[in-house]
């Protein structure tokens, strides 16, 4: 009988095992880009040659608060500063595209494109300065949307599917 129960343990455990191992690759197809499950679609075009530096533009798309940031270059300068402070500043357990895992996460170094929740609980960050602020407890994100290893945040800010057209167009969903 003891027999019995440790094969059943052990094909409960071996079940267990397959099922994160099914899950971690399905994770690392999604964000290497086969079914992203950072938003995508519908397309929404947005013109940004109005954006003044330090701006911050608001958006809703499918249901969500999306952020274009129009950083100046001294503001991109600064994101490589704080790195040691950050919990993930490479973006390695982050979602976005691939062509934002970079320093400013990002395809053009001047424009964050960030879904505005805080990665915790969903609340809404403010812009202050140097970067984002949860009102709720106070998670901080640089203005790459990297999270700060002082606050709750588990991740850096969701970076949504995008692609830059002629100009400054941008085309969220792309």
């Amino acid at each position: 009988m003891e027999e019995r129960t440790h094969s059943q343990r052990r094909r409960i455990m071996l079940a267990a095992g397959a099922s994160a191992v099914a899950g971690a690759t399905a994770l690392i197809w999604e964000l290497r880009g086969g079914n992203a499950s950072y938003p995508r679609g519908p397309l929404l075009s947005l013109e940004l040659g109005n954006l003044a530096q330090g701006k911050l533009l608001t958006v809703e798309w499918r249901g969500l608060p999306v952020w274009v940031l129009r950083r100046s270059a001294e503001q991109v300068t600064a994101l490589t500063t704080q790195e040691g402070q950050l919990a993930d500043p490479d973006s390695n357990l982050s979602q976005q595209p691939l062509s934002c895992k970079n320093p400013q996460r990002s395809q053009r170094p001047e424009f964050l494109v960030a879904i505005g929740l805080c990665t915790h609980q969903g609340c809404t960050p403010s812009l202050v300065a140097g970067g984002f602020l949860c009102p709720c407890h106070a998670s901080k994100y640089d203005l790459a949307g990297r999270v700060f290893k002082s606050g709750p945040a588990p991740t850096n800010l969701v970076i949504p599917a995008h692609q830059f057209a002629a100009g400054d167009t941008l085309i969220l969903g792309a």
